[in-house]
């Protein structure tokens, strides 16, 4: 029997659906949480700098570059976890909001920073509490914008 010419034109919804969260994911570092940390280095919140350029192990590529690949793997992370986003208490766009802040912000702090051989305790100092939930929470943000607004990115599983 004969596959029909759209079932393969067309890539599975949800191989299509990882690719547009890392496109969205790794174009929301580079906007929304690149400028959140340019923001809070700013007013004076964190030494961090956005669009940081020092090299970054094994390849040597630029921090934000780095950052934005990161960024990119979690935004599959996110689109496999949109159903949950949008029945949030507040909303698809609360819960974008929430699991940026939280869960890169988790891993970041308990898996990262000890595979680096840092301490965990100094993220709990303030001001600098306040940094990873505030840019994570931007790049949610981000990432939900950007697959709203990226032709063909829209997911069946959410409301806009």
């Amino acid at each position: 029997m004969r596959a029909s010419a759209s079932a393969t034109a067309q890539p599975p919804v949800l191989a299509k659906r990882i690719v547009f969260g890392f496109i969205a994911g790794f174009l929301a570092v580079l906007v929304f949480h690149q400028i959140g940390l340019g923001i809070l280095h700013l007013i004076g919140i964190t030494p961090g700098t956005p669009y940081a350029t020092a090299a970054v192990p094994p390849f040597g590529v630029p921090q934000f570059l780095s950052l934005a690949f990161w960024g990119g793997v979690w935004g599959i992370v996110f689109v496999l976890a949109e159903p949950w986003l949008v029945r949030s208490p507040g909303g698809y766009w609360v819960g974008a909001i929430l699991f940026g802040a939280i869960f890169p912000t988790l891993v970041a702090w308990f898996v990262v920073r000890p595979l680096k051989g840092l301490l965990v305790a100094p993220v709990f100092q303030f001001p600098g509490i306040l940094v990873g939930p505030i840019v994570n929470g931007l790049w949610g943000l981000g990432t939900a914008v950007f697959l709203a607004v990226i032709p063909g990115a829209r997911g069946r599983a959410r409301t806009l």
